[in-house]
């Protein structure tokens, strides 16, 4: 465990402090899972914060393998006071990645708790710890035979744990709504482990399987909060089907979009259509298939109007295009694909819908990365769209509204965040995502070059604007950077922000002293609230 040079120190505690937490922790979980040198802390900073930046930076990183490890990590920042930051993979870099939200605070990455405990085929659910990445549970289901599949993430190196307990999306059948995860195990912050739902009672047969408990549920407390460390999840795998069938939506006006999203929202609540879309702009599509410099070679200024219609043309995008897909028996496939195919094409001049159909085992074999990625088999692939500005040096912000699932919010919310995006001389980029058949998500994808420092600043920017610009209009994020996590939370203050007292309510019953990730989701201890 070497040193590193200048130790940034949480407020209201010294460097000693803080050296004394490490020493601790380094003697309690031994020196081989405690980690201060300068390399290893920059490898957990923000991958795009702004280069000149020195927020979110931690003072050490400690990697636990038990339950019995967080407990004594637990045991010593109630001890001495020293906030700490949990991530499970640390993966999400659109919202801020690894780093903490508070500076000085030691982060307990989850890393390696990485067991795939359980697979249950006859029920259809695994149970895993933290640290497992969509790519473990996928090659855990296939190692065994399973006819099972996987609903996933875009990104395959995410924790499963991580992408559920921040609300984000998965896209096959039973993502909708978030609805894979049932049951978890959470070590709280003064040290105990609770089980929660049907768990609560030793030996239940049913944990896994029923996602409710007697008297109060407390699972969703612990999504996108700082009220307790989860170790294990139960994770709902879905029969492998007859037929998967993606398909694939173009657009070919930019107001199309406000049709589209009226129809679909018919074929979903009908349940045609049972799994979450994904509808992108055509630039979106076009920073995975193609690069920026050969349709516009200006960093400065957004693609303007005309090149956009003559890049959707080129690259066969259209101004939109969404990917979907169809599960289950041949016939039924066939069926709906012909109901689809008619309520688009007919409902939208010059619209097209198109796909085919493969076995489950065919899946992995095909070329096109969200193909697979509605299959349920996981990939880096789509990362390759923070390439658009810098290359390897591109970086991204996710800006996340939630809309209701009409065609008039749609239209209105591409509005408003072209207007911010392009203001800020970026282009407009988004993936508006149906979570359910009432309500979609307008994931913008504010992409820039990490290394112009003079564009990361206005990236951010650009962000702060479109929290207010969203909200003026009844518009608010579902999950939030680290940057402005108080600013997003700020914007929800009916009743003189009750929500959020109530949240530090709870907060401060649980953690009397603070110790768990202070800030997440601007949901701040008692000892940093004045400061907030």
């Amino acid at each position: 465990m070497s040193e590193v040079d200048v130790r940034p120190v949480p407020p209201g505690l010294s460097e000693d402090d803080v050296r004394d937490a490490i020493e601790r922790l380094a003697e309690a979980l031994g020196a081989d899972k405690v980690f201060t040198d300068s390399e290893t802390l920059r490898s957990f900073r923000d991958p795009f914060q702004v280069t000149t930046s020195d927020a979110f930076l931690a003072s050490a990183v400690v990697m636990p393998t038990t339950v019995e490890e967080i407990q004594a990590i637990v045991a010593i920042a109630n001890e001495t006071k020293v906030p700490l930051w949990t991530h499970s993979q640390g993966r999400n870099n659109g919202y801020g990645g690894p780093a903490p939200r508070v500076s000085g605070s030691v982060i307990v990455s989850l890393r390696n708790m990485n067991r795939v405990l359980e697979i249950d085929e006859k029920l259809g659910y695994a149970v895993v710890e933290p640290g497992v990445r969509w790519f473990d549970l996928y090659e855990a289901v296939k190692a065994g035979g399973h006819k099972l599949m996987v609903s996933i993430a875009d990104l395959g190196w995410g924790s499963v744990i991580g992408n559920s307990l921040d609300n984000g999306a998965t896209y096959m059948p039973y993502g909708v709504d978030q609805a894979s995860w049932c049951g978890m195990e959470v070590v709280l912050p003064n040290g105990e482990v609770m089980r929660t739902g049907m768990g609560a009672m030793p030996g239940n047969r049913a944990w896994h399987c029923y996602k409710r408990s007697l008297g109060p549920t407390a699972d969703l407390l612990f999504t996108q909060s700082n009220y307790g460390i989860v170790t294990k999840l139960g994770y709902w795998l879905m029969p492998e089907p007859e037929v998967y069938m993606p398909l694939w939506l173009r657009l070919p006006r930019n107001d199309d979009l406000a049709v589209a999203t009226d129809v679909l929202r018919t074929l979903m609540l009908d349940d045609t259509i049972r799994m979450n879309p994904q509808i992108m702009s055509g630039t979106l599509l076009a920073a995975v298939l193609s690069s920026r410099a050969k349709h516009w070679d200006d960093p400065s200024t957004p693609i303007p109007e005309e090149v956009l219609e003559q890049m959707a043309a080129e690259l066969g995008t259209g101004r939109w295009i969404m990917r979907f897909a169809l599960y289950g028996d041949e016939a039924v496939v066939d069926h709906r694909f012909a109901k689809v195919k008619a309520a688009f094409e007919t409902a939208i001049d010059g619209a097209a819908v198109w796909g085919t159909k493969v076995a489950p085992d065919e899946i992995a074999n095909l070329a096109d990365p969200s193909e697979r990625v509605q299959g349920g088999v996981p990939s880096l692939d789509l990362n390759a769209m923070t390439g658009w500005y810098g290359g390897e040096h591109g970086g991204h912000i996710g800006f996340s509204p939630v809309l209701p699932m009409t065609g008039e919010d749609a239209v209105r919310v591409r509005d408003i965040m072209r207007r911010e995006m392009e203001s800020t001389g970026l282009d407009y980029m988004a993936a508006l995502i149906p979570i359910n058949a009432r309500s979609m998500i307008h994931v913008t994808m504010v992409i820039f070059d990490t290394a112009s420092v003079e564009q990361s600043e206005r990236a951010y920017e650009g962000c702060r604007r479109a929290v207010l610009a969203a909200a003026k209009e009844g518009y608010g994020e579902y999950r939030a950077h680290l940057d402005f996590m108080d600013l997003a939370t700020e914007q929800y203050s009916f009743g003189d922000h009750v929500q959020r007292r109530f949240n530090e309510t709870i907060k401060d019953a649980l953690d009397p002293n603070g110790i768990l990730s202070p800030g997440k989701q601007s949901i701040w201890p008692k000892r940093m609230r004045e400061g907030r």
